[in-house]
């Protein structure tokens, strides 16, 4: 992932980047990032690819590495320098003595031999074994990314099962050509015919308070928005998917969005069994993608019914009107700017 000042969709990424409990990103590319202050506690490797243009730059790119996160069991970090910054900042005072220095020469391998004896600060050979007295505190860490098994649809043909490797659209044009192309091509035309613009969707989206109802439309005029989520792969919710299909505007997943409408302590000014069924309610839609929030049928399932019926929830807000302008201030909340 490239994160730079001036790439909106990679600065939308920063916050999972700095995230020990998110996935990914896990490779970023950037030109000053790591300069600016951004605290990336479980930053494991660092690689010089420009040079470098002062002692202070060098030693605050040094010290993202230096953050300790101990869940994840990082106590050290790698550095990689091809642009020889650490021969021109070279600090003995500040950086102390090195473990081990290898200047591989032009056939030797890149990382140094398991044979080199290590030494202590006063150069005598340190033990192949800890003694009795030490306890390891560290052990190499597991960064396997752990993926679950991709699903995909079982598919028949006369009987025998099949693979979907991609899937291409076939329809005919106002002059009666028959045109091929992917989903994705696709459904970005029809979701353009359906909406001239950005601003008119977005006025469309604002305007309707079941938001669920547009995407009952489109798939009515044959749009599943189901499959296009499928091939792009990531937990967006369909104002997103269409944001970003048919209109290029970098999008947010739903853990982001709900992320978001917490930050703002939007529930504040509710109850707290009212500001319960809310929260439930937002973390229906970060799992789940749950968008039609006021149906009061939603709270017949879990993990509401173990709150209570649902005419007991809804008479935490008042009225059943009071919850259904709650909840689309809530949804109102989901799509609002992060200031």
């Amino acid at each position: 992932m490239r994160i730079t000042g001036s790439d909106t969709e990679g600065q939308a990424q920063l916050g999972n980047f700095i995230d020990p409990e998110a996935k990914y990103p896990v490779l970023v590319t950037t030109s000053r990032l790591l300069s600016t202050g951004v605290d990336a506690q479980t930053c494991r490797l660092i690689v010089l690819d420009r040079a470098v243009g002062s002692m202070t730059e060098f030693k605050q790119i040094v010290g993202r590495g230096t953050r300790v996160h101990e869940d994840t069991k990082k106590f050290y970090f790698t550095l990689m320098d091809f642009r020889g910054a650490t021969d021109h900042f070279a600090d003995p005072e500040f950086d102390g003595e090195p473990v081990q220095i290898y200047q591989p020469e032009d056939d030797d391998p890149i990382t140094p031999p398991d044979d080199v004896p290590l030494s202590d600060v006063d150069e005598e050979p340190l033990p192949a074994e800890p003694g009795v007295d030490e306890i390891i505190v560290d052990q190499p860490p597991d960064i396997t990314i752990k993926t679950e098994p991709e699903k995909r649809r079982k598919v028949y043909v006369d009987g025998i099962g099949a693979t979907i490797i991609a899937e291409r659209v076939e329809y005919l044009d106002e002059y009666g050509k028959l045109v091929t192309e992917s989903l994705r091509d696709f459904t970005k035309k029809a979701l353009k015919k359906r909406f001239a613009s950005l601003d008119e969707f977005l006025k469309r989206w604002k305007a309707t308070e079941r938001k669920q109802a547009i995407v009952e439309e489109l798939e009515n005029e044959g749009l599943s928005l189901d499959l296009l989520a499928e091939e792009v792969g990531k937990d967006l919710d369909p104002f997103d998917l269409i944001c970003h299909v048919a209109f290029d505007q970098p999008p947010l997943t739903r853990r982001e969005r709900a992320d978001n409408v917490r930050k703002r302590n939007v529930f504040t000014k509710y109850g707290p069994q009212a500001r319960a069924v809310l929260e439930a309610l937002l973390q229906k839609y970060q799992d789940q993608g749950v968008i039609n929030l006021d149906d009061p049928r939603v709270l017949q399932i879990p993990p509401f019914d173990a709150m209570g019926t649902p005419y007991q929830l809804v008479k935490q807000f008042g009225t059943r009107a009071d919850f259904e302008r709650a909840v689309h201030e809530l949804q109102s909340a989901l799509y609002q700017k992060a200031s």
